[in-house]
């Protein structure tokens, strides 16, 4: 998951890459992330929940939430997935559509032996 959200730290608001959102804490990127154990607050789009952050990793952070989310906010947050396209892999063949006099003539040219001899 790689969405937009923003962080509140003292007057601070920062923005980041949500990476991984659950019902107790998100995962959020960023180049300047506040030290670990600062208050914040997480929003993306309508969700607004207080927390603090309680590891930092390079441009990684771990968000815990003060208050667990409810199922309906979690599922606000995170996009439907688009529907995947199974592909086909099909050899294309002769058999799949019937052929028609013309293209019956031209295959039987292309079998003569003396077609075959010239190539």
């Amino acid at each position: 998951m790689l969405l937009s959200a923003r962080i509140d730290v003292g007057n601070a608001d920062v923005a980041v890459i949500l990476r991984n959102l659950s019902s107790e804490g998100a995962l959020i990127e960023g180049p300047e992330l506040p030290p670990e154990g600062s208050v914040t607050v997480f929003r993306r789009n309508e969700l607004c929940v207080s927390g603090r952050i309680v590891w930092v990793q390079g441009r990684f952070a771990g968000v815990a939430f003060d208050r667990r989310l409810d199922r309906d906010e979690l599922l606000r947050e995170v996009p439907v997935p688009r529907q995947r396209f199974e592909r086909q892999y099909r050899r294309p063949g002769l058999a799949c559509h019937p052929l028609s006099e013309a293209d019956r003539k031209m295959v039987q040219m292309w079998m003569t032996p003396e077609a075959l001899r010239t190539k």
